[in-house]
């Protein structure tokens, strides 16, 4: 009898504890705490999202100027949101942190950024529990207290390790692996290196393997083996980011005077896509299921997005071209699925099965995911701002967060 009752007491305790889970889940998710979300593929988890938007558009919750000039996205944790800009009667770079009603809560001087092509912010913040990482247009690292400001500790990328600036500055936004911090400097022997994230040490460099960064920020793909997956300037590569061993790479856009690889690579189902916005289009690898070796499976001229991201789904890519055009493809075949002249060139991110693309002409789409056709149900400009509409969109607890140049805007898109 009194066992039944501990069994009856210990269920109800397991009941309630995942019931106290399964609401706490929602508020973490909610998170976008590095370029690209959660696990740096476009993708948000939220759901209860509006699924068209009143006919005149969305209207800003609320709107900030004064962050300079810059093209980096926020990034929201723990419920504070942050950004980067640059001054624009000097080149020096801020960190801005934010309430998420738009109050400033701190604004914080890293120094130069960058002030050649293209003048203006670029990494995206990358933040892990108290801390925040960056890196500057001119390659330094910063390690920031995400909760003061303070700067905690700094590394001189290009100086320390001998890298070399790519045409448009560094742009690299920072991976966070367990304790270490992952980042590209491009020198002869470091290509790639490992610092401990909390004292800014160095803890290994790809030694072996050297070549200038591009401006991609590595994903983590897990097949056979945990590695991280990148593109630098003539190379698209896996390494293992315990220790710094290039495990596989292939020659990519080896040719090109500036390789303009802005677009991190994607990854479904042992299938690898990258793109370069040369014009040339992209190329599907498949991963061996040891994830020691790739095989070229496909190439296309469809999809060659300057910077605009690439999201899988369900086995189909979708993203943009050079010639303004809007495209989707079969991921392991290279199948020309559409190619349509809506949205133009654009960046994209998907929440609850939609599209949410930004163009850099400004038009701010939203579109079912389709492999079959692009069928916008909601589109308006964004007016406000100024420059190049380049800053990927961002969505954490219902809202979407569109930055154009000098402005930030939050927009309510949750459907109660």
């Amino acid at each position: 009898m009194d066992s039944d009752r501990d069994l009856r007491r210990r269920n109800r305790t397991t009941w309630l504890v995942l019931l106290i889970a399964a609401f706490c889940l929602p508020a973490y998710c909610a998170d976008w705490p590095q370029f690209r979300g959660l696990h740096r593929d476009g993708h948000s988890p939220e759901t209860g999202l509006l699924k068209k938007w009143p006919e005149d558009g969305l209207k800003p919750l609320w709107t900030v100027e004064g962050l300079g000039r810059g093209y980096s996205s926020a990034t929201v944790a723990r419920g504070k949101l942050y950004i980067t800009g640059m001054s624009v009667d000097r080149d020096e770079g801020f960190l801005f942190a934010y309430d998420l009603k738009g109050g400033l809560l701190w604004k914080k001087s890293y120094g130069p950024d960058w002030n050649d092509s293209y003048p203006g912010s670029r990494a995206c913040p990358t933040v892990d529990g108290d801390r925040l990482y960056l890196v500057s247009g001119v390659g330094k690292l910063f390690c920031f207290d995400a909760i003061s400001g303070d700067v905690r500790w700094t590394r001189d990328l290009a100086k320390e390790f001998g890298g070399q600036s790519p045409r448009c500055g560094f742009v690299e936004s920072i991976f966070i692996d367990s304790d270490r911090l992952i980042c590209t400097p491009g020198g002869k022997e470091a290509a790639f290196a490992a610092l401990d994230k909390n004292s800014g040490k160095t803890v290994w460099t790809s030694v072996g393997f050297g070549d200038m960064p591009a401006y991609c920020s590595p994903i983590l793909v897990e097949r056979g083996r945990r590695q991280l997956v990148t593109l630098t300037a003539r190379y698209l590569s896996g390494f293992d980011p315990k220790t710094g061993e290039v495990i596989w790479k292939q020659p990519f856009d080896t040719t090109a005077e500036d390789p303009n690889h802005s677009n991190s690579p994607v990854y479904q189902d042992g299938f690898i896509y990258i793109t370069s916005g040369h014009g040339k289009g992209g190329r599907a690898y498949e991963l061996s299921a040891d994830g020691k070796t790739t095989t070229e499976k496909w190439t296309d001229e469809v999809i060659n997005t300057g910077h605009g991201g690439i999201i899988v789904d369900h086995g189909y890519l979708y993203s943009s071209n050079a010639k303004s055009h809007w495209a989707c493809l079969e991921l392991k075949t290279g199948k020309v699925m559409y190619e349509t002249e809506e949205v133009g060139m654009a960046s994209a991110i998907c929440a609850e099965g939609l599209l949410y693309c930004y163009g850099e002409k400004g038009t701010l789409a939203l579109a079912p995911v389709n492999p079959k056709a692009l069928e916008l149900v909601s589109r308006f400009k964004i007016t406000a701002g100024d420059g190049p509409h380049w800053a990927h969109p961002v969505i954490s607890d219902g809202r979407l967060y569109i930055r154009h140049g000098n402005v930030l805007m939050a927009f309510d898109i949750k459907a109660n």
